[in-house]
C-alpha cells in the first residue's frame, strides 16, 4: 500500500469546483509530512483525467460537481485508477445519497464542517485498514444508513458465501482458501458488502446481514476483540 510504505508519500487528489476549498485542503494536507497532492480538479471530467494521470491512494471528491452526478464520478475514478481509495466530502449529508455513494465503493463520506483533525484521521483510516468504511454525518443520518433492511437479493451468492465464513471468524486468508480465490478478491468482495449493507466494519456487517436474514445467524461465532 502507498500510503502505508516509510519514507513513502501518500498522494492524495482534491476534486472540487470552488477553488478556494481546494485550495485550503491542500494546505492542511501537506502541512503533514506524510501527504502530497498531486493532482487538483474541479469537474467531473477533469477529476477521471486526474486521477487517471496520476493513480492517486486518495481522492477528496465534492458530491455536488456541476457537470456529473457523484456515483458516476466514483464510478468512472474506479475505473481509471482501482487502487484509489474515494472519500466524499459534502455539505449535505442525505442518508439515500451516502448509502447510494457506500454501493460505489466509496471508504468515506464526511460533513465539510469536519475540523482538520477529523479529516487527516479519515484519510489515515482508510490507508491504514482495506476494509475501513469512515463516516463522519449527523446523527439522524448515519441511524437511517445503518438501519439499511436489505432484501435477500442485495448481495450475491458469492457475497453471501463470504459473510458466511467472515461471521465464522475466518480471516480473508482463509476464506480465500476455503473459496478458491485470492484474499484481494475477498477484501473487495467485502468492500462491496460494506457498502450495500452501509457497515463500517466486519462485525457491523455481520450484525447487518444477520439482521437481513441474508446469513444464517448460527454461522456467527463469538468474537474476542476483532472489529
Amino acid at each position: 500500500m502507498s500510503g502505508g510504505c516509510a519514507g513513502t508519500l501518500t498522494r492524495i487528489v482534491v476534486v472540487d469546483d470552488h477553488t478556494l476549498f481546494r485550495e485550503g485542503l491542500r494546505e492542511i494536507l501537506e502541512a503533514e509530512k506524510e501527504f502530497v497532492v498531486v493532482g487538483e480538479a474541479g469537474s467531473h471530467a477533469d477529476a477521471v483525467r486526474v486521477a487517471g494521470e496520476t493513480q492517486p491512494d486518495v481522492a477528496l471528491l465534492d458530491v455536488g460537481l456541476p457537470d456529473s452526478g457523484a456515483a458516476e464520478t466514483v464510478r468512472r475514478i474506479l475505473d481509471v485508477a482501482p487502487a484509489t481509495r474515494v472519500i466524499m466530502v459534502s455539505v449535505y449529508d442525505e442518508p439515500r445519497t451516502v448509502q447510494e455513494l457506500l454501493a460505489c465503493g466509496v471508504r468515506g463520506y464526511l460533513l465539510k464542517s469536519v475540523g482538520r483533525q477529523d479529516l487527516l484521521s479519515a484519510v489515515r483510516s482508510v490507508l491504514a485498514d482495506d476494509e475501513r468504511i469512515v463516516l463522519s454525518v449527523s446523527r439522524a443520518s448515519m441511524a437511517q444508513v445503518h438501519a439499511v433492511s436489505a432484501p435477500a437479493g442485495l448481495l450475491s451468492a458469492r457475497e453471501r458465501e463470504v459473510m458466511t465464513l467472515v461471521a465464522q471468524g475466518m480471516t480473508n486468508g482463509q476464506a480465500a482458501s476455503r473459496l478458491s480465490i485470492t484474499e484481494g478478491t475477498v477484501k473487495h468482495h467485502l468492500r462491496n458488502i460494506f457498502g450495500k449493507l452501509g457497515a463500517t466494519s466486519r462485525l457491523d456487517a455481520v450484525n447487518k446481514a444477520i439482521s437481513a436474514s441474508l446469513i444464517d445467524p448460527r454461522d456467527q461465532v463469538p468474537r474476542s476483540g476483532r472489529g
